[in-house]
């Protein structure tokens, strides 16, 4: 009987994992790396900013902290779409193994913290 219990036991554990990409994810598998690019647009330093999913799963619908962000350079709206405080990254669709990069300028960076995704481990 105790054979039978730990056999079931043990897939359905094997069965979580697997729907759960292996691991819980979340926010701070977004990585958020800024340098400055060595550029001045307007006479403002340019930085250069890249956004990697550290997660096995893909995150989608990733909104960033961006209260108060500039920017002098033009944005692509498809990479970065400021709304008041947040801004969607990737016009919402899901981040995997490719990274999201875009270029801003402005006098200081800006602390762009991701504030909220929707993980699918599928």
């Amino acid at each position: 009987m105790a054979d039978s219990t730990i056999k079931i036991l043990s897939v359905v554990l094997f069965f979580v994992l697997i729907s759960q990409g292996y691991s819980q994810c979340s926010l701070s598998d977004l990585s958020i790396s800024q340098f400055q690019s060595g550029v001045r647009v307007q006479g403002k330093p340019e930085w250069s900013v890249t956004i990697t999913n550290k997660c096995p799963c893909v995150q989608k619908n990733v909104i960033l902290n961006c209260a108060g962000f500039h920017s002098v350079e033009r944005i692509d709206p498809s990479l970065l779409k400021v709304s008041g405080s947040g801004c969607l990254v990737n016009a919402g669709l899901p981040i995997y193994k490719d990274v999201v990069k875009f270029k801003y300028a402005w006098d200081r960076p800006f602390q762009l913290n991701p504030i909220s995704s929707k993980i699918s481990c599928s």
